[in-house]
C-alpha cells in the first residue's frame, strides 16, 4: 500500500498548529488522530504514523499543540486544566480546520489523557479511543518520574535533544511539562470526572515497567468509562509501547478497531 504524507497549518486561538496526514487511499472511513505527549511532536512519531496508516489502512493525522514543534509559539505557561482546554479550545478548531466529522483518537501520555477528554466533550463525532500510557490521576510513581526527568533535562546533552525537535520552544515545553505537573494545584487533577462520559469503545494500553505510571491508570480508564473497554498490558514495557513494541501495539489496535466495527 502506498501512503501519501501531506503538510498544512490550521488556524486555532493563539496561532496556527502544524498538521501532517499519511493517505492510506482507503477513503471512507474514519481517520486515526495522533495526539502527543508532554514533550512530543510530530516529527517525533517518527515511522510509527506511516506503518499504521499502512496496517490500519486508515488516513493517519497527527498535529503538534500549540507551542510545540513547528506550531506557533507560546509564551504564556498553559493553566492547569490544560487537558480540558484542548479538549474544548485546540481540539475542536483543529477538526474544523480539517473537515472532520468522525475520527478515531490515540494518544500517548497526557495526549490520552486529552482523547478521553475529546471523546467526552464530543461523543457525537469520536467513534473509538486507543491510550497508550495515558495517566489517569497523579500518582507519586508520575510525579517522581518527571522530577528524575527534570534533573536530567539540566545537562546540556540531555537538553539538546529537546532542541531538536522543538528548536527554541525547548524551554517552554519543558517547564509546560515539568511545573504545571508539580505544581500543588494540579495534585488533585483526574480524569474521572470525564470518563463515565466517554461512550464509544475504548482501548487502554499500558506498559508494566512505565517508568511514569502503573497498572491503576488503564485501570481506571477500563473500568470509568461508559462505553465497552479493554485493558491490555505489554510485558517488559516501558512508557513508548509504539517505539518499544511497536508491532504488538499495532496488533493490538487493529484488532480492536476491526472487532467494533468502526467504518
Amino acid at each position: 500500500m502506498t501512503i501519501q504524507a501531506s503538510e498544512s497549518f490550521v488556524p486555532v486561538p493563539g496561532g496556527d498548529v502544524f498538521v501532517r496526514q499519511w493517505d492510506s487511499g482507503q477513503g471512507g472511513k474514519a481517520p486515526i488522530v495522533l495526539l502527543h505527549d508532554s514533550l512530543g511532536s510530530v516529527d517525533m512519531w517518527r515511522d510509527f504514523p506511516a506503518i499504521f496508516a499502512s496496517k490500519a489502512a486508515r488516513t493517519i493525522i497527527a498535529y503538534d499543540r500549540l507551542g510545540f514543534g513547528r506550531s506557533s509559539r507560546r509564551t504564556d505557561a498553559p493553566s492547569i486544566d490544560f487537558i480540558a482546554k484542548e479538549a474544548e479550545v485546540y481540539f475542536p478548531a483543529v477538526a474544523r480546520g480539517l473537515g472532520l466529522d468522525a475520527y478515531i483518537l490515540f494518544g500517548h501520555s497526557v495526549g490520552g489523557g486529552m482523547a478521553l477528554s475529546i471523546a467526552a466533550h464530543a461523543p457525537e463525532r469520536c467513534k473509538a479511543v486507543i491510550t497508550e500510557s495515558a495517566q489517569a490521576f497523579v500518582e507519586e510513581r508520575t510525579l517522581s518520574g518527571i522530577r528524575a526527568a527534570k534533573q536530567e533535562f539540566e545537562k546540556a546533552s540531555q537538553f539538546s535533544r529537546l532542541v531538536k525537535w522543538h528548536g527554541e520552544r525547548a524551554g517552554w515545553v519543558l517547564a509546560a511539562w515539568t511545573e504545571i505537573w508539580l505544581a500543588p494545584a494540579f495534585r488533585n487533577w483526574s480524569l474521572d470526572a470525564c470518563l463515565p462520559k466517554v461512550r464509544c469503545p475504548v482501548l487502554a494500553i499500558h506498559g508494566d515497567t512505565d517508568e511514569y505510571g502503573s497498572g491503576e491508570f488503564p485501570r481506571r480508564i477500563a473500568e470509568g468509562v461508559g462505553g465497552p473497554s479493554r485493558m491490555e498490558i505489554i510485558a517488559a514495557c516501558g512508557h513508548i509501547p509504539h517505539r518499544e513494541k511497536q508491532d504488538e501495539v499495532l496488533r493490538l489496535a487493529k484488532t480492536f478497531i476491526e472487532s467494533h466495527a468502526i467504518l
